[in-house]
């Protein structure tokens, strides 16, 4: 397993550095600059001043060798092109967390929620609970993160004052501010994971060795837990990894909306203002985490399925 894992860590690099690689060279080819959309009527000698205080005025290859050579050697990701003297990676450290707060809660909630309504439609096939939280699946899948986070808005702050929507802080009293984007986030991981927990259970009910276990007598939670969820749920933790990835990205619309000052509002504005250095930054960050997710999956594969775990010489 160790070894699987380290050839896993090194694919992963090389995934990254070529990402990397791609992405600088794209983002170069938008045109314009940070100057265009902060000062458009700037003397011509302060543009050059500043071209040449941040590198801009070499040639492009030379700019890439600068930056992997500080990236790769000390870790540095460079200072923003827009807020002067800030580093990229202190605005991404003070930006992620409050951003991760917000998206494993919705991701915990909306996962765990989803895999238990996919059981309880299994298990209640064709009756109404089954179609019930089908049709709920569905409403999940087909109304925008941005849309519901609109009508918990207007439900849970206009119509009953009961939750805030703006006014994000760092302090004790913060929970309360998390949670209609939460809500909003967690809705599309509930209809996912309800469907595809609903399929797997309902094939894993047809296999012969649930046959074999309910003829020794095994009933019950036993039979749910031991037989049926533990080889249910390997096709849902696939999507794991997609989700994790997908939940952030998600966010940076709900950010806006709720005015949370996180990773995803940093990277709008990084866009709009044509920020280079923190582009790059934050997209390294957010394919790593993607990266990082798929290992992950595929080290919860060997607890949850002892039959392919990874063992010296084999695959």
């Amino acid at each position: 397993m160790l070894r699987y894992i380290l050839k896993r860590i090194i694919a992963m690099g090389l995934t990254l550095l070529l990402i990397i690689t791609i992405v600088f060279f794209i983002i170069r080819l938008v045109p314009g600059d940070p100057l265009s959309s902060m000062a458009r009527n700037l003397p011509e000698q302060v543009k050059l001043n500043f071209y040449a205080k941040y590198g801009l005025d070499q040639p492009l290859i030379i700019q890439y060798f600068n930056y992997m050579k500080n990236l790769l050697l000390h870790g540095d990701m460079g200072v923003s092109l827009v807020f002067m003297g800030r580093n990229v990676k202190d605005m991404i450290l003070e930006s992620a967390p409050i951003s991760a707060k917000i998206n494993i809660r919705a991701l915990a909630f909306g996962v765990t929620t989803g895999m238990i309504l996919g059981v309880v439609a299994a298990y209640k096939r064709n009756r109404w609970p089954d179609y019930l939280i089908m049709f709920i699946a569905i409403l999940g899948i087909s109304i925008p993160s941005f849309v519901l986070a609109s009508c918990l808005q207007w439900l849970f702050t206009v119509k009953y004052r009961l939750l805030p929507t703006v006014g994000w802080t760092q302090g004790p009293g913060q929970f309360k501010y998390s949670v209609l984007p939460m809500l909003a986030l967690c809705g599309g991981s509930i209809a996912i994971y309800a469907r595809y927990l609903r399929a797997s259970v309902l094939d894993v009910l047809n296999q012969d060795y649930i046959l074999t276990a309910k003829a020794k007598g095994v009933t019950g939670i036993a039979l749910a837990w031991k037989h049926v969820i533990r080889n249910a749920i390997l096709p849902s933790i696939t999507i794991l990894g997609p989700q994790i990835a997908g939940v952030f990205v998600g966010s940076f619309v709900i950010e806006s909306i709720f005015g949370i000052p996180g990773f995803g509002q940093v990277y709008v504005s990084a866009i709009n203002n044509r920020d280079f250095t923190m582009i790059l930054g934050q997209t390294i960050m957010l394919n790593a985490f993607y990266i990082l997710s798929l290992l992950i999956v595929d080290i919860l594969y060997g607890f949850i399925d002892p039959r392919i775990r990874v063992f010296k010489g084999k695959k």
